[in-house]
Order: structure tokens, then sequence, then C-alpha cells
């Protein structure tokens, strides 16, 4: 499938035919690097913030179609150059790194613009809109060389790791053959634009926002919330189940399902969006497994974690803690709290340790891409309102 999706041209059109040795330079410990921000929301400028506090890195550039947006950035990186287009910013000689924090439906060409312009990249999850695009962009970053990280952070958690090792790996959870996973009452999915964006702002390119989106006039909820929106992202599926499926990955090795089923709706928030507001997404894996994901903005639940049923016990872990117990009557839980909540911090020193080293993130792209096509398949067994069959050798949807 990788070879068939690839478009020869677009991988080598032009003056973006190279080699990766080209771009490359060796890089030691005490090596500044140069990054550009692609993407000045909050997300962006919170991952802007925790790039500056690791040794060794500056912002030179930042980008939005949002002029506000890159006026905040600027106040965080003082003196670097301002840019609407992305690709501008990637015409930078004096650039190493990219961080794109824009919205989904910009992720996978974005991603293909840095990688064909020699740059190593930190592109925030998921790594794609559609199911298709991940190959592409696995292909460019082989074939340049270049180090790309995908922004699911559990992938570098201490507890995390920690749980897997014991539990995991050690086989005391035994046969694993559920793995239940559930993320309720995410509010930021009920936002509700600020009264300053009734009319467009002249400062905010609305043709450059839509990008690859069919036109509409300016909508300042969609630009707002565009989480609610499919055109612009998977739902609450691509965007928080992508982080859990890859847990479940991350823990049991297998990373490619072999069928999706999905329901759900819009039942409780009729505000004109298109993703579910509840959705139910139950994936077979090969051998013996089954993962299941449940998701609700209705505010009667709330809370997010991973549960692994094995023949010897149950672990369950969330970004705060994680606690086993184990199958026998009367065995007391064993719970052990995290760290921090937050491993965006491991995870970025993980990408630029990868980017000094040439060794592989623990997020590399091709994880990225199982993650996100994993959650892809659940939003087409939704839409599609079918069983959707998947050759997990050839990764490609198999017909009816």
């Amino acid at each position: 499938m990788f070879d068939a999706s690839i478009r020869r041209r677009d991988l080598f059109r032009g003056s973006l035919a190279f080699t990766a040795a080209s771009y490359s330079r060796i890089l030691g410990a005490n090596d500044r690097l140069r990054l550009g921000v692609i993407g000045c929301g909050e997300r962006g400028r919170a991952d802007m913030r925790i790039f500056l506090k690791q040794p060794g890195v500056e912002v030179v550039a930042v980008c939005d179609v949002y002029g506000e947006m890159t006026d905040r950035a600027q106040q965080i990186a003082t003196g670097a150059q301002a840019f609407t287009d992305h690709r501008k910013l990637l015409e930078l000689k004096d650039l190493d790194i990219v961080l794109i924090a824009t919205p989904d439906h910009w992720h996978a060409q974005t991603t293909l613009d840095a990688l064909n312009a020699g740059k190593d990249v930190y592109v925030e999850k998921p790594l794609t809109l559609k199911i298709e695009e991940g190959p592409e962009i696995v292909k460019a970053a082989r074939v340049y060389e270049r180090i790309c990280q995908v922004g699911m952070q559990q992938r570098s958690g201490p507890h995390y790791i920690q749980a897997k090792q014991e539990y995991i790996d050690s086989g005391k959870l035994g046969k694993v053959t559920l793995a239940r996973t559930w993320w309720h009452g995410n509010q930021y999915h009920l936002r509700r634009a600020p009264e300053r964006l009734r009319h467009k702002p002249s400062n905010l390119d609305w043709a450059r926002f839509l990008g690859p989106v069919k036109w509409r006039e300016w909508d300042p909820q969609q630009y707002w919330n565009w989480r609610a929106y499919l055109d612009f992202g998977g739902g609450q599926i691509t965007d928080l189940f992508t982080h859990w499926i890859d847990v479940v990955h991350m823990f049991l090795g297998q990373d490619i399902p072999i069928s999706a089923v999905a329901a759900g709706g819009v039942y409780v928030y009729k505000d004109g969006r298109t993703a579910p507001d509840t959705i139910s997404v139950l994936l077979e894996y090969p051998n013996d497994l089954t993962a299941t994901f449940e998701a609700t903005l209705a505010p009667g639940l709330r809370g997010a974690a991973v549960e692994f049923v094995g023949t010897e016990g149950r672990l369950w872990i969330s970004r705060s803690r994680f606690e086993f117990q184990a199958a026998e009557k009367g065995a007391q839980p064993v719970v052990v709290k995290a760290p921090t909540e937050d491993s965006t911090p491991e995870h970025i020193a993980n990408f630029l340790e990868c980017v000094r080293t040439r060794r592989l993130p623990n997020g590399d792209v091709l994880v990225g891409h199982r993650s996100a096509q994993a959650s892809h398949l659940g939003n087409l067994a939704y839409l599609q309102k079918r069983r959707i069959r998947f050759d997990h050798v050839r990764e490609e949807i198999l017909p009816l």
C-alpha cells in the first residue's frame, strides 16, 4: 500500500528533489536548534513554551492564519519572524526543526511540506485527517531520513513505561483479550466562539484556514471549535481515542486492526456540529484482542482511562496513576501515582535527543500513522454505518 499510495511527482517535484544528506548537519549536545512554529493557538503556544525550556532551542519563526495568534507567539519568542503561509516559513535557511500544531485538516500537507524541505518535525496528533494520508508521510520521512515525532506523549510518560514493563512485559497480567478505553466530558469540544469573532477579523486569512476544505462563508464557530466538524477533524475519535489506542498499541505490540464497528450520533448538542457528541467504537485485532472506545460530551460522565483485562488480572491507567488488581480473590490492588499528569516535556525532550542522535523517537511517524489509522477505521465505520474489514498485512480496507 505504501508504494501504491505515493504519487512520485509529489515527492520528487522540482526543487524539492534532494538527498537527505544535503540538508543534514552534524549536531552536538551543545548545538542550538532553530525552531519554527506552525499553528500558534493554545496548544501550539503551550508546546512552544516547553521547547523553549529545553537546552539549546530558540524560536526563529512563527506562523498562523490569524495575526492575533502570531502576535501572542512573538510575545513568548521575542524576535521571531511572523508568517501567515507555512511554505514561506519553510523557505528559511536557518531553520532546523518545525513544530506543527495546526487544526487537523492541515497536519498531513504541512508535515509533508516540512519533511520535503529537509526539516525534522514534531507534529501534534492525529498525524492525519484521512486514512490514505499516512503512508505518504511515512515514506517521505524515511526517504529524506527525517526525524518525525507525533504528539502522543504517553509514549514518553514514565508511569506508562513503568506499568508496561511491570505488568505487560513481565507477563503478570496474563493474556490480554480486552482493552477498554473511555474519555467522557471533554469540554473542549463544546467551546463557543467569543463575541469578538462574530465578524471576521481583518488579520485572519479565512481562505488559508480552510485550505483543502470546500469553501463556506465565515463561520466563527467552525473556526473556533473546528473539532466539532468532520471537515476539519475526526471528532472525539481522532482527538481523544488516538491517544488511548496508541497506549493499547504501545503496551500490547499490536497496532493494525482487522475490523471496526461504531455507533453514535449528535444526540444532545444540536448546534450544527457534524462530529458525534456520543460515540462507541469497537476494534478487533488479529491475535484474539478487542479494543473499545466510549465517549460522550454529556456532563453526566467525566473521566478518561484505559483498562487492560487479562487472564491474571486487570491493569487500569490514566494520566494521573495506574492500578493493578490481580485476579485471585482477596488480592490487594497496587496503585502507583504518576510523577506528572503531562508527559509532553518528556516527549519533546525525546524528540530533541533524537534530532541530535538520529535515532527513532518514541512517537515515530509510523507509530503515529498506525494509531491515527485505527481511529480513522472507527470513524469510517460510524459514517458508513457498517462493519469495516481491514487487511492488516496490506493495510487497506477490504471490499464489502
